[in-house]
Parts: structure tokens; C-alpha cells; sequence
């Protein structure tokens, strides 16, 4: 035996009327919807070079470890130049 199909088509669902919505809460999810979502728009000739989500974020992962890298390698270089200039 098949089991009867308990999916409610459009015609079966009735219609509320305004009075029976109640008060809407203006930004009701906009705090939630912020936090959760993080959409950037690119420039044409960029989202040419990058044309997955994957790909900017391997160039940005790349380009932030660079800049630490060369970041900490600057810090050290000026340790020890005041070194050298106190000996």
C-alpha cells in the first residue's frame, strides 16, 4: 500500500488576510543577515583574472602570507641594524 501524500498544494493552504499577520518588526534578521553573509563586488577586469570565489581567495591567502612574511623579515632586519650600530 502506497501512503497517502501529505503535501498541501497551493489551492489547499488558505489565504491570511492582513488583520490575521499582525505588527511586522522592521530589520527584523538584518543583524543575523550581516553577520552571515560577506558579498564583495569586483571589478570587471578583476572578476576577469579571478572567476571563482576559490581563486580570489587563494590570491588573498598568498598575498597575506607574503606580507607577513616580508613584515617580519623587516622587523628583524631593523633588530639587528640598531645591533650593529651599538657595538
Amino acid at each position: 500500500m502506497k501512503k497517502a501524500s501529505t503535501i498541501k498544494s497551493d489551492q489547499d493552504i488558505p489565504e491570511l488576510k492582513s488583520e490575521q499577520l499582525g505588527v511586522g518588526v522592521r530589520s527584523k534578521y538584518f543583524k543575523h543577515f550581516t553577520q552571515g553573509s560577506n558579498v564583495v563586488v569586483l571589478k570587471p577586469e578583476i572578476q576577469k583574472a579571478f572567476p571563482t570565489s576559490e581563486a580570489v581567495n587563494q590570491a588573498l591567502a598568498r598575498m597575506l602570507a607574503f606580507a607577513q612574511e616580508t613584515q617580519s623579515l623587516t622587523i628583524r632586519s631593523k633588530r639587528t641594524s640598531r645591533k650593529r650600530a651599538a657595538v
